[in-house]
């Protein structure tokens, strides 16, 4: 049985989403737009954390509260180079999440994905993993990604995206069908060089300026 895909629709999420898309969207605006959406995205991916029950006292009385269990640690691990953008946004709503990189480069004739770095943190048996990527398309990377990261043990794995395309979601879950997957939209399919249709371009391009 194939791990679910969510799509999060939140009003909040489509909106600022489609601002992304829009051609003429600067890079600056495109950074803020995609952190701020990564917050959201986070909120989401993390509603089943589990709590524990502290007592404390407030200003008026002692009651018995709820905080994250102790137990429960997160690591982000972002796929290079555009998953910095999720990151940070992750990062901000927890800052106490751990860490990691893989770096992937896809083969443009090929379109197989390549590892050129790898670093996380040693203690992620212990820890719930989140993989960001702002875009699913081919499914490549991620699959690639998500494959040498499952060697080092995680408790447990999530994918995260802002965007998929039908194919890239085949195709991740055919290598994968235990990841479940978030994303903020799934969109029409791949052109003819791998990009996401009507997708918002290259995020990692838009997201930094470059070409």
């Amino acid at each position: 049985m194939k791990a679910e895909v969510t799509i999060i629709n939140h009003p909040l999420i489509q909106h600022k989403l489609t601002l992304m898309r829009k051609a003429e969207t600067s890079t600056a605006k495109f950074r803020t737009l995609l952190k701020e959406i990564s917050l959201l995205l986070a909120y989401e991916v993390t509603r089943d954390l589990p709590l524990k029950s502290e007592t404390i006292k407030t200003p008026l009385a002692t009651m018995e509260a709820p905080l994250l269990a102790p137990d429960k640690k997160l690591v982000i691990v972002s796929i290079l180079r555009a998953g910095q953008g999720i990151l940070d946004g992750m990062l901000e709503l927890m800052p106490s999440a751990r860490v990691g990189h893989i770096g992937l480069y896809r083969d443009p004739k090929t379109l197989i994905a390549i590892e050129y770095y790898f670093k996380v943190p040693h203690d992620v048996e212990q820890r719930d993993m989140l993989v960001v990527d702002p875009m699913l398309a081919t499914g490549n990377s991620a699959a690639a990604a998500v494959t040498r990261l499952k060697s080092t043990n995680p408790a447990s794995l999530k994918f995260v995206c802002l965007l998929a395309a039908p194919e890239g979601i085949e195709h991740f879950h055919e290598q994968h069908p235990d990841v479940p997957i978030y994303t903020a939209a799934i969109d029409e399919k791949l052109d003819e060089h791998g990009y996401i249709v009507p997708g918002l371009g290259d995020a990692g391009d838009r997201l930094f300026g470059t070409h």
